[in-house]
């Protein structure tokens, strides 16, 4: 996808206001040698929409995805997370949606590979935050940042060419290359949940990035 929303504003400005588009971004981790890695590419910088930074896989949610199997539903945290700012039905298509960007531009399935499409291990999916392109922005998103262990995917990285220099980063060597705020701020937000147990995890505050990057609670 042209629009993927995991790192920053598209430039310019709108005379008028754009409804943010459902998206979700999925932040695949491990733990290697130096401790825990995220798989990161860099956006093509002939891309209208955040040209040239580190991102998350990730797009827009397209229609598609509410019709689409999955091999498992998704967990009632996480459910109950996205179903915050999300019809149950809208919710469900978000996990596709994270679950399609990765096989599309990364080749890795979450899930089971059906012909040229993935039924998703939704099961599999954690929330970590949500993001709103600040207004009066042409392209915005309502991004849904969500994230699943290595280990629950399965095949080799051959990217589509949507994300180039496709790779396993820790933040310290993700920040060595161009990483838009919100991209950083989000990765912070992921690296607070991991440390944290199953339970807090659970009944931890939900974060909303809106404005220019302003970290607000969910309501």
């Amino acid at each position: 996808m042209a629009d993927n929303p995991g790192g920053a504003d598209a430039e310019g400005r709108s005379r008028r206001t754009v409804r943010p588009r459902d998206a979700a971004s999925l932040i695949l981790w491990r733990v290697g040698p130096a401790g825990p890695e995220v798989l990161m590419g860099r956006r093509h910088a002939r891309h209208r929409f955040m040209p040239d930074v580190m991102v998350f896989p990730g797009g827009r949610v397209d229609a598609d995805d509410h019709r689409q199997p999955a091999t498992s539903e998704l967990a009632p945290a996480t459910r109950r997370m996205l179903e915050r700012r999300a019809t149950p039905g809208r919710a469900r298509a978000i996990g596709i949606a994270a679950a399609r960007e990765l096989f599309e531009e990364t080749g890795l399935v979450l899930g089971e590979r059906r012909g040229e499409a993935v039924a998703a291990d939704l099961g599999a999916l954690h929330y970590v935050c949500r993001a709103v392109t600040p207004g009066g922005r042409p392209i915005r998103f309502n991004a849904r940042f969500l994230a699943a262990p290595a280990e629950a995917v399965h095949g080799e990285i051959a990217g589509s060419g949507e994300l180039e220099h496709l790779g396993w980063f820790t933040p310290e060597a993700a920040h060595r290359h161009r990483v838009a705020d919100i991209t950083a701020k989000v990765l912070l937000e992921f690296l607070d949940w991991l440390e944290m147990s199953p339970r807090a995890r659970n009944s931890r505050p939900l974060i909303v990035f809106r404005g220019m990057d302003n970290r607000h609670q969910e309501r």
